[in-house]
């Protein structure tokens, strides 16, 4: 299956304004890639890539003042197949946790696991261990949280999405993860694409996150918002949240101006030629 996916995001500034953007595919879907993957800048404008801490592509750039418009659009195969399944999956006890896996068990900026953990034993403490206590987790935050872009706010934490219980997916994701991180299971915050592929279309198209936990010694992936198995998934950053993954920090005054994103299934495209 191919699918067709970018962005146009126009940021408005009064004065030059370096900024990073974890806007590119992840390094770990390049081989996917059917045609280049480049982000557009402003014309003369001096971009360039390196991979953080976590194995994203950042790029730096500092855009004038004015408005500045960062965009791409390419084609990548994928494999067309629903999120894989987690049923039957083992937590790992905390001590025979990978070194590199521990940082995934610590409460971080949005996932305060100081104050949640005493609400997640109480509520999850009886689960049995492993895959069946995510998915608790993950039905819980389903349905204690109402979506809403009205709700969205930056500063929002896991504490504070749980107490107030309104919105965004990134809410539903931190939620999840700092619930998840207070019952010993390591998780960790992602962001990319997920267009309405295999269900109906339920509203313009964003930007999506979800998140991993770790079972049985590998990461799967789990969806608070949508709470069901998907296509199409194209992963662009992960970390503990969404501080690591943010889309673009800006180091200066920056509003956002336009912001369109697209991921949809094509046909019949001639791979020789720019989509």
């Amino acid at each position: 299956m191919l699918i067709r996916a970018g962005y146009h995001i126009s940021l408005t500034t009064d004065r030059p304004t370096p900024l990073t953007a974890l806007l590119s595919v992840h390094p770990s879907r390049n081989k996917d890639l059917r045609t280049p993957h480049r982000i557009t800048a402003p014309a003369g404008v001096p971009v360039y890539d390196y991979v953080d801490g976590f194995g994203n592509i950042c790029t730096r750039l500092t855009i004038p003042a004015g408005t500045s418009t960062l965009s791409t659009d390419f084609i990548i195969e994928d494999s067309g197949e629903v999120d894989r399944d987690a049923t039957g999956q083992l937590q790992v006890p905390v001590e025979e946790l990978p070194d590199d896996i521990l940082v995934y068990l610590l409460g971080s900026r949005y996932c305060e696991t100081d104050r949640l953990s005493a609400a997640a034993w109480a509520m999850f403490g009886g689960i049995e261990p492993g895959w069946q206590l995510v998915q608790a987790i993950v039905d819980y935050t389903h349905n204690h949280i109402t979506f809403g872009y009205e709700h969205a706010r930056a500063t929002k934490t896991a504490w504070e999405v749980h107490n107030e219980r309104f919105g965004v997916c990134r809410d539903y994701a931190h939620l999840a993860i700092a619930l998840c991180r207070c019952m010993n299971i390591p998780a960790r915050y992602c962001t990319g694409y997920l267009g309405d592929i295999g269900v109906p279309v339920v509203g313009v198209m964003d930007f999506s996150a979800w998140f991993d936990v770790y079972l049985g010694g590998e990461w799967f992936t789990f969806d608070a918002r949508n709470n069901t198995p998907r296509i199409g998934r194209i992963l662009m950053a992960r970390g503990r949240d969404a501080t690591d993954a943010a889309l673009t920090t800006t180091f200066g005054p920056a509003i956002l101006a336009g912001f369109e994103v697209h991921s949809y299934v094509v046909e019949n495209v001639d791979l020789s030629v720019p989509a």
